[in-house]
């Protein structure tokens, strides 16, 4: 028969051979993994921004425009799926949280830039002026935070209906996607058997 004690006895060693483990690790491999996923994250930002401005966004219907929105939104879904795994297989779960909403979050307003500059450009007066793509991006930012509408507002049903609908996905972003994040963190610090700090730079040892 397994003897209770013997148990809690062989648990506890484990758990102090992960302690001592977690406190032989240099602070400076976490050190770096933090600066190493700002970088990535910076870079993500900066190049999808970049993509963003270079891309030739040509005319399209408002049917295309619809059709494209709907492309780039299943797009997302995929990435986020994908990285809600990473996270979970990561050694560093919750740094890998912040890449990978960094990505995901700059991918959505990019894309609802795209699409109300698609639609103002192939039905002209859908804003209430005409928009570059500097003024779908603070528009779209506007809308994200929530701040109010000053000088640029949709005026079309199309352009009311694409807006509320970024609204919604903003919401769902911002509460259902990171407590799916949060629990992907989670779960990869637990598969590890490691305190929730692993991730960041080590505390003074006591």
């Amino acid at each position: 028969m397994n003897d209770p004690a013997v148990a809690r006895t062989a648990s506890a060693r484990v758990h102090q051979e992960q302690e001592r483990e977690r406190r032989r690790r240099p602070g400076g491999t976490r050190r770096r993994a933090t600066a190493a996923v700002l970088v990535r994250a910076a870079l993500i930002a900066t190049g999808l921004v970049t993509v963003y401005y270079v891309l030739p966004l040509d005319g399209r219907s408002t049917t295309g425009t619809s059709a494209l929105l709907a492309c780039g939104l299943l797009l997302v879904l995929v990435i986020f799926s994908w990285e809600v795994r990473a996270i979970a297989h990561s050694p560093y779960p919750r740094l890998k949280a912040v890449e990978a909403l960094a990505a995901t979050l700059v991918l959505f307003l990019l894309l609802f830039a795209g699409t109300y500059y698609l639609l103002e450009h192939s039905t002209p007066g859908s804003f209430s002026e005409p928009l570059t793509k500097t003024d779908s991006l603070y528009f779209t930012l506007t809308t994200f935070t929530t701040v109010g509408y000053g000088d640029v507002a949709p005026r079309t049903q199309t352009g009311r209906v694409l807006t509320m609908v970024q609204m919604a996905g903003g919401l769902l972003l911002v509460g259902i996607a990171a407590r799916i994040l949060a629990g992907a963190v989670q779960a990869g610090l637990r598969r590890r058997g490691r305190e929730p700090s692993d991730d960041f730079a080590s505390r003074p040892e006591d």
